[in-house]
């Protein structure tokens, strides 16, 4: 693929290289329209601008692309130290971008990887970003997606069986004799989590169990709590024996929230996580969860990246899938 210079730019805009230049780095001094023509010409061209003449010389740069949605949930932690393990030994940097769940700064972090020509992206997606990736491949950059594989064909990915995690969950209260359980998750806009809960859910249901969903403002503990909070307010966890919550974070939030009412874990609700972070067998009670090999994901991840940077004559867009394991303790 030809790289589009700036001049081309200008010319489809009808405008001055000066005023490209403004549109990147000074917008605000850019009419209106004047800023809107610019802008459908760098869409219409695919123009990325190259903020390294050293890396267009090479044509790529010693770095790769993380994408994250929650550098505080130390599930990604863990991931991420996976990642830099074998980056490292390759020789490799890794710059890290935080999405906070949300689509527009997945969307800004990718335009940022664009322009400093990283040798690939690994992304746990926030959101449909099938145009940016697109735009990643027709660029020759590989990318491989984590915890979600809805595209295996296209890209290489590592993910758990989120499903099955769900269904192991729902499964366990059931042989503990909880029959009436609560789900507790956050937006259903994040593809694993949806495959976790209606895991949990379609098994508890085939079961025989009653089980109800409550999806909390963000996967955090606060938000958790807050979820909690009112749902018995509401009456909604009156009978209620078993929570599952879609992270362990979240049933961080989950404990406080019965702790502070006076309820019970196990004895009142039980409480099962997902991910199996470092703290939750640390925790008082020690808290029952889904575990995920978070550190060995982001190591896989990593070498898929790498085996395909290297243009392997056979190389096949690969999907490694990882079953998760049941951590029985205290809270379930």
């Amino acid at each position: 693929m030809t790289d589009v210079g700036i001049g081309q730019v200008a010319q489809r805009a009808g405008v001055s290289v000066g005023t490209v230049s403004n549109f990147f780095n000074r917008s605000e001094v850019l009419a209106p329209a004047t800023h809107e023509r610019v802008r459908l010409a760098v869409e219409e061209l695919g123009y990325v601008r190259n903020t390294a003449a050293r890396d267009l010389r090479v044509g790529r740069s010693r770095a790769v692309g993380l994408l994250v949605l929650d550098i505080g949930n130390p599930f990604f932690t863990e991931l991420i130290q996976g990642v830099e393990d074998v980056a490292t030994g390759a020789g490799l940097t890794v710059t890290l971008g935080n999405t906070k769940e949300s689509a527009e700064k997945e969307a800004a972090y990718i335009s940022l990887f664009l322009e400093q020509r990283v040798s690939g992206v690994i992304l746990s997606p926030a959101a449909s970003t099938k145009e940016r990736l697109e735009q990643l491949r027709a660029l020759g950059t590989p990318v491989v997606l984590v915890d979600d594989a809805r595209d295996a064909d296209s890209y290489c990915s590592v993910a758990v069986d989120d499903a099955q995690g769900g269904r192991m969950a729902a499964e366990h209260l059931y042989e503990r004799g909880h029959r009436r359980i609560l789900v507790l998750s956050g937006p259903a806009r994040i593809h694993q989590v949806r495959a976790r809960v209606e895991g949990a859910l379609e098994s508890a249901r085939a079961l025989g169990m009653d089980a109800a969903l409550e999806r909390a403002g963000a996967f955090s503990a606060p938000d958790a709590r807050t979820a909690v909070e009112r749902t018995m307010a509401a009456g909604r966890l009156d009978g209620v024996t078993a929570i599952f919550a879609v992270n362990d974070v979240m049933a961080l939030g989950v404990i406080q929230a019965l702790t502070e009412s006076h309820r019970r874990v196990p004895e009142d609700v039980a409480v099962i996580g997902y991910d199996d972070i470092p703290y939750a067998a640390a925790l008082s009670p020690s808290l029952t969860s889904v575990r995920q090999p978070s550190r060995v994901m982001g190591m896989e991840a990593m070498s898929l990246l790498l085996e395909e940077t290297a243009r392997h004559p056979q190389h096949a867009h690969r999907h490694s899938l990882f079953t998760p394991q049941l951590q029985v303790r205290q809270t379930a």
